[in-house]
């Protein structure tokens, strides 16, 4: 006899203002469980994960959990609150002691304030209060986000080991198949189930879709007959008639919704430009270092057309440094670099710098005003190019600061694949992506006929597309080996083996200061710690007025009622953003500096 499920969803149903979401969603959850919920970009996911946590309500609908069973989510995009870490991280009910050694384990220090966190600090901070939190069901949205390939490999050996349920969303596929045995995939408003884990989920999906599509075509066909008998003249007003109507009434409602459910359909292009040079980058003898911090020590590659480079390491390593070196976009120390001829260089920043606070999507996508753009040397109405990253028209007005992270990603990734280009740089395109975006960009990036350098934590992506791989221990030693990131993980046995222990949750730091091998190592100067204290008071400060600048925008009547201030109060905000964006890198540096000398 199967025991009862510990937490649990019947007969859901919600609508989200003209949308419907769910209807009749059943959803059960095992102890011990290890499960996916899989699903379109917009299906409703997350508010499902927010309805098992019990922090949304559904319009009808039962959820159950087992008595004093805890339900802990940790959110797509976390809210770190408090004054310090430790706050943050007992907040929800763990015991200090057990909410400063989470934090240890993830390597954050528990005294550290609570803001100016980088991207991957919030998310170790976030599942750090989850551990903490000792839950009986842990709903994990996209918590890979942000965390280098170390610390995701880490996470799994802590969840493989933990005693919770687990329901995770991801795009991550490596992290979903080393993770789940059963997948949830939330289509067409409802939830079908899947035994086996996500490696079998595809060909699982494909089996359906083409049932689903059969049945689609015979409802089409039904409908096409139904609106013939209509046209013919046939009139409702008969009761023997009636019911025929109605039917046909049903059949036109349950096709809009089909249509509606389906949603956008995403529709990148890519085109390679005039093919370069044999020799795309040649980099010989490079070595860069800021102050004391060694990032490379002298590392030679040789980049030529068609090669599809992975650069892999730990967050902080160096993979964005190496990228520009190679770009010529940052002199190394010592060593050359050489550029092919005729390169068109396509360039995807990590820290998407190319958006700038106040800028709408238009302005994005048409810097230089109009209503074209140039898409493969073709011109194309800004409008219908947006349509096709799922952006619609009220969208394009809208500065880019009310954009979610994947919408972001997908702008820059519409604005970079717009332009023809042999040398394509994508650096960490994968963060904030659904699945069928990621698996669209490999398609395109797969069948790309240039160069391509990639930065990425995802290890699939890698796997699949990458011909060479150079991997950065983040302490001056980088190594190439040709293939994916399993190839260069057995041929470089513990290369990471010095950076992975302080950066995930597989291993837990020492409490109470430094090990005894720090004890005599060098500190920080004075004036480089007084800094640091003024970088995080300032951060502090910048972040409050943020907050208050973007409180003041959300009164939709300022722009009408007072247009000079509103312009006033977008400037001040853009300031503020360029100011703590600064200071945080600056303290991100100081900080490094800090730790590599063990202070």
């Amino acid at each position: 006899m199967s025991r009862p499920p510990i937490l649990a969803l019947k007969d859901v149903r919600l609508q989200d203002g003209p949308v419907r979401l769910f209807d009749g969603v059943d959803l059960a959850l095992e102890a011990r469980g290890r499960a996916c919920l899989v699903g379109r970009n917009g299906a409703g996911k997350s508010t499902l994960m927010r309805i098992l946590a019990g922090e949304a309500e559904p319009d009808s609908g039962e959820r159950t959990a087992q008595p004093s069973a805890r339900v802990v989510r940790v959110a797509q995009e976390p809210a770190i609150t408090g004054e310090r870490l430790v706050d943050y991280a007992s907040a929800g009910g763990a015991p200090a002691h057990r909410a400063e050694s989470e934090l240890e384990s993830f390597g954050l220090d528990p005294a550290r304030v609570a803001t100016g966190l980088s991207g991957g600090e919030i998310r170790r901070a976030a599942l750090a209060r989850a551990f903490a939190e000792d839950p009986d069901v842990l709903l994990l949205d996209e918590p890979t986000n942000h965390l280098d390939i170390l610390a995701i490999e880490a996470l799994e050996a802590r969840l493989k080991s933990s005693r919770a349920a687990l329901l995770i969303v991801s795009h991550d596929r490596a992290f979903l198949e080393h993770m789940t045995r059963t997948c949830f995939w939330l289509e067409d408003r409802q939830v079908r189930r899947l035994d086996r884990g996500f490696g079998e989920f595809d060909a699982w999906a494909e089996k359906i879709g083409e049932a689903d599509a059969e049945t689609a075509r015979r409802l089409d066909k039904e409908l096409e007959r139904e609106n013939r008998w209509l046209a013919r003249g046939v009139t409702a007003r008969r009761a023997r008639n009636e019911g025929r109507r109605r039917k046909l009434m049903a059949l036109r409602e349950e096709k809009a919704l089909r249509l509606r459910s389906a949603g956008g359909e995403l529709s990148m292009g890519l085109a390679a430009g005039g093919a370069s040079g044999k020799r795309v980058v040649e980099a010989k003898g490079i070595s860069k270092a800021f102050g004391e911090r060694v990032v490379l020590k002298d590392f030679s590659t040789r980049v030529v057309r068609g090669d599809r480079v992975a650069v892999v390491g730990p967050n902080g390593a160096g993979k964005s440094t190496l990228v520009k070196i190679l770009l010529g976009q940052l002199a190394p120390d010592a060593g050359e670099v050489k550029l092919g001829t005729n390169l068109e260089i396509a360039y995807l920043d990590q820290a998407r710098a190319a958006l700038k606070p106040g800028q709408t999507l238009w302005e994005i996508l048409a810097p230089l005003g109009g209503d074209q753009i140039m898409v493969h040397g073709r011109p194309k109405h800004v409008a219908a190019y947006a349509k096709e990253f799922l952006f619609d028209e009220r969208q394009l007005r809208q500065p880019v600061e009310s954009l979610s992270g994947g919408e972001r990603n997908r702008l820059l990734l519409a604005r970079a694949l717009a332009q023809p280009a042999n040398l394509l740089v994508l650096d960490e395109p994968t963060n904030d992506l659904d699945m069928d975006t990621l698996d669209l960009l490999e398609e395109l990036l797969a069948d790309y006929a240039g160069t391509l350098i990639l930065v990425s934590h995802d290890r699939d992506f890698i796997e699949r597309l990458a011909t060479s791989t150079i991997g950065l221990d983040g302490k001056g030693k980088a190594v190439e080996t040709p293939g994916g990131w399993s190839d260069f993980v057995s041929q470089n046995p513990g290369f990471f083996q010095a950076v992975a222990s302080p950066r995930g949750p597989a291993t837990r730091a020492p409490r109470g200061g430094a090990s005894e091998a720090g004890k005599g190592a060098a500190k920080l100067s004075f004036k480089d710690s007084h800094r640091l204290r003024e970088l995080e008071a300032l951060m502090s400060r910048l972040t409050a007025e943020i907050l208050a600048h973007e409180t003041m925008l959300e009164d939709a009547s300022l722009y009408a009622r007072d247009p000079k201030r509103f312009d006033q109060v977008m400037t001040a905000l853009g300031k503020a953003r360029a100011g703590l964006a600064a200071a945080e890198t600056e303290w991100l540096e100081l900080e490094e500096k800090r730790e590599s000398l063990g202070a």
